[in-house]
């Protein structure tokens, strides 16, 4: 699947608000992978797809993850607004043929983040946090550390959605904790 067919795909499925973020989202990726090495067309794909299950009703999200068990790994335990990005990637896998696994861990956890994200994921977990819609205070700053230091723009990003989500009284994703963990295990590791 190419980004182009991709917009096809997800357009439909989106209202006017999400599409102008998944839009802002493909152009700030193409632009982190520009800026850190990754591929541009891969970054796209993976941004244009990454919202895609975002509208779609909790019971569908449900019977997505029950129709593929294996691959969805018990993603319905998890908390619920981090299943969009699980059922997307499980959608562009089994529905749309996309079998490039960067690009499907990129949209699975570009809510959560992991323990040793790759290069796309990192992308685009920033792009989504940093697209030209958020105005939330600091995502000036956060923009600008992206194309400075990824890995630290990272550390700070899943730090401040982690004290979002707490400040909301919601549970904690367990890939943001390893996520945050294993980032604080790398430092540790560079200044011994």
């Amino acid at each position: 699947m190419t980004s182009e067919q991709a917009r096809r795909t997800v357009k439909p499925m989106l209202g006017k608000k999400r599409w102008e973020h998944t839009k802002n989202v493909k152009k700030m990726a193409v632009k982190l992978a520009k800026r850190w090495g990754a591929d541009p067309e891969k970054a796209a794909l993976a941004a244009i797809l990454h919202d895609a299950a975002k509208e779609l009703p909790r019971e569908q999200m449900l019977q997505i993850f029950a129709e593929n068990a294996i691959i969805a790994n018990n993603a319905a335990m998890r908390p619920e607004p981090v299943w969009h990005g699980i059922a997307a990637a499980i959608l562009a896998r089994t529905r749309w043929g996309v079998q490039d696994g960067e690009v499907l861990s990129a949209i699975a956890c570009h809510t959560t983040g992991k323990a040793d994200m790759s290069l796309l994921d990192k992308i685009l977990y920033l792009a989504d946090m940093t697209s030209a819609e958020r105005d939330w205070p600091g995502v000036q700053a956060l923009r600008a550390l992206a194309l400075q230091d990824l890995d630290a723009a990272l550390y700070q990003a899943l730090e401040q959605s982690m004290a979002f989500v707490i400040q909301k009284g919601q549970p904690l994703d367990p890939e943001t904790q390893a996520a945050v963990a294993f980032l604080q295990e790398q430092q540790a590791g560079g200044r011994a």
